[in-house]
């Protein structure tokens, strides 16, 4: 049976669709730009009361641009499928896709990862930094926050004062994609930020500011923000040759978030650790929803692999000596 609607009652639905997930705590602010751009799609071509077939308009709507990439089409029609299950509580003969319209979930990029000597260059030129805006001992902290913590850059950026506890050791981050955590760190990153408090403070009373809510600042005492830190890390990586002089090719800023956890699973792997037992673990710590999204790292680098490969086959034969 067809499945007819309209772009208003399209609206309808996707504004209780949104409200019935997050009366259950998911965010679900890209599935709601999602949603929206869905349904001006539809008014756009068939205004606000015209009908149309559900299946024709989402059909369209996957088409509409041509050459896009097939995990980028496959989010978006997974949220647009979720809203079709959700009309189908109401009406069981509503439409629902196959999701065979757009089958790719799953990323096929790779991230590039640092090295341990990249690791060492690129703090070497954080602390030798000279800029206009962003001094030398900030940056410094900052790159140590973000490599031995796998922090996002907008988390490490939107530590507030009260979130670093220093005698405690351990950073809170709050609200990041939609929930709390408290991140322990070591004695050696504990004695790097209390360096750099030291000279944050003196940052501050050079210009006779009351002490400011934000831990990152720059030279004139204002909050670092995330374009400003962005742009300053790729300015380095440009200069130390991981990135190309232009483009969106080569490293990111958030690549200190994958190298933490590669080298992280690497460690754990060369000293014989159960890699898998470990993953809840690095997942809790990174703030993952679930396991999922840590699982990606262990195909990240060759060195990876291999030792996985190793183990596997050390597993083979000990299994198979005879008893």
């Amino acid at each position: 049976m067809t499945t007819i609607v309209t772009a208003a009652e399209l609206r309808r639905d996707a504004q209780a669709f949104l409200r019935f997930k997050r009366a259950m705590g998911i965010v679900y602010r890209r599935a709601e730009f999602d949603l929206d751009g869905f349904v001006d799609f539809v008014a756009q071509h068939w205004g606000d009361y015209g009908e149309v077939a559900l299946e024709d308009a989402i059909s369209r709507w996957c088409a509409r641009i041509p050459g896009r990439k097939a995990v980028t089409l496959g989010n978006e029609f997974g949220v647009i499928r979720q809203l079709c299950l959700y009309r189908r509580r109401r009406d069981p003969s509503s439409y629902v896709p196959e999701h065979a319209l757009a089958p790719v979930k799953e990323s096929v990029f790779l991230p590039y990862i640092f090295s341990h000597d990249e690791v060492r260059r690129l703090l070497a030129a954080a602390t030798s930094h000279r800029g206009r805006f962003i001094g030398a001992p900030m940056l410094r902290a900052l790159f140590l926050v973000l490599y031995c913590t796998g922090l996002r850059l907008g988390e490490a950026v939107r530590l507030r004062m009260a979130d670093v506890d220093l005698d405690r050791g351990s950073l809170l981050i709050r609200h990041s994609k939609g929930r709390s955590r408290i991140v322990p760190i070591r004695a050696d990153l504990v004695a790097e930020l209390s360096r750099y408090t030291a000279e944050r403070q003196r940052l501050v009373y050079a210009h006779r500011q009351a002490n400011p809510e934000m831990f990152f600042l720059r030279l004139d005492g204002s909050a670092l923000t995330v374009q400003s830190a962005s742009n300053a890390i790729r300015r380095l990586l440009r200069e130390l040759g991981m990135k190309p002089p232009s483009g969106r090719i080569g490293a990111r800023p958030y690549e200190f978030r994958h190298a933490f956890a590669v080298h992280r699973l690497t460690a754990w792997a060369s000293a014989g650790v159960d890699v898998h037992a470990r993953l809840p673990w690095l997942s809790a710590y990174l703030g993952h929803q679930n396991v999922l999204g840590t699982e990606v790292y262990l195909k990240a680098t060759p060195e990876l692999l291999e030792l996985a490969s190793g183990r596997f086959e050390q597993h083979l034969r000990r299994s198979r000596r005879p008893r």
